[in-house]
């Protein structure tokens, strides 16, 4: 496994990071989240991405446990979690007001069983919460101990822009990571909201990183009984005739490599320097143990060449830049 700082900061976590979306405390069960976590960590994983909404805290919850009953030191891992979703009916449970964040981080440390969180994120901007009210409420928490540094997910470049602003305004701790959304198909990001990242030291830890599963090819020869797609609507604007004529050529191409079509999809974006990690989701240990061999993994400028033919969807190209 190799490391990366997490922007300009003195934190390094695992390029590939272990994430619990729409896994842990819902779909997987408890011994399949011990069977992840314990693959991820010895295979050199210290980075475990949470958010309180992620199975409506039973992932937090879940993850603590094993992490305790595996007997992990606390200080061998970089935990994250988020805040902004609605927890309840009461109306001030949601948002980022000052309330909501307070509270919250009481209840992540509660679920998680730890003193402190490696890295809190805002899990989107909140349009009825002034974004000095949030600066300087996570500015506190650093001060308080109970979060190392503070990070947004899912916000625009401007948006960005006018927390570091206020944080330098009131001498605050400045957001320090962005998360978004960053795969093969969904380049969204390049243009303005990676530069306006790095520009602020910030770093970038992406998720969906395979697409949820696109880039995997498993559904190169249609959707299976028991996947993703099946099951639900969150793969509805991305499974395209396009995308999955890319998904087929990019498969051909892993396999020309000896790798994966899922170990090509992240070591293409590890390529990029701004990313600090790549968030996986694994069902089963095996998913780890396949994503975590892209760690590492190079790219020649004649593969970077082929894969770019295949997506023309360059985003800065496109837009004339």
């Amino acid at each position: 496994m190799e490391y990366r700082r997490l922007g300009k900061s003195g934190l390094k976590v695992s390029e590939i990071a272990l994430g619990a979306w729409l896994t842990y405390g819902g779909s997987a069960g408890e011994e399949t989240t011990r069977a992840c976590v314990k693959t991820a960590v010895d295979h050199g994983i210290n980075f475990i991405d949470l958010a309180d909404v992620y199975a409506h805290g039973e992932a937090e919850r879940i993850v603590g446990k094993v992490i305790k009953e595996l007997g992990l030191r606390r200080q061998d891992l970089v935990l994250s979690s988020k805040v902004f979703f609605p927890m309840s009916d009461n109306v001030n449970d949601q948002g980022l007001s000052r309330k909501h964040i307070m509270e919250s981080v009481e209840n992540s440390l509660r679920r998680l069983g730890t003193d402190y969180l490696d890295i809190y994120f805002c899990h989107r901007y909140d349009l009825e919460t002034p974004v000095e009210e949030v600066v300087r409420a996570m500015d506190d928490l650093v001060h308080q101990g109970k979060v190392l540094y503070w990070g947004t997910s899912v916000w625009s470049a401007d948006q960005i822009e006018a927390a570091v602003s206020a944080a330098q305004m009131f001498n605050a701790y400045a957001p320090q990571v962005e998360q978004p959304r960053y795969n093969m198909l969904d380049r969204h990001i390049e243009p303005e909201i990676m530069p306006a990242a790095t520009r602020h030291g910030m770093g970038l830890v992406v998720f969906s990183p395979l697409a949820q599963g696109l880039l995997t090819g498993k559904y190169n020869e249609g959707i299976p009984a028991d996947s993703r797609a099946a099951r639900s609507h969150w793969l509805d604007r991305d499974l395209t005739e396009e995308n999955i004529a890319k998904a087929r050529r990019l498969t051909e191409l892993a396999q020309g490599l000896g790798l994966t079509t899922a170990q090509l999809a992240l070591a293409w974006l590890l390529r990029r320097p701004e990313l600090s990690a790549v968030i996986t989701g694994a069902s089963r240990a095996g998913h780890v143990e396949a994503n975590v061999k892209a760690s590492g993994a190079r790219l020649s400028p004649d593969v970077q060449e082929q894969i770019a033919g295949i997506l023309d969807n360059d985003p800065l190209a496109w837009s004339g830049q």
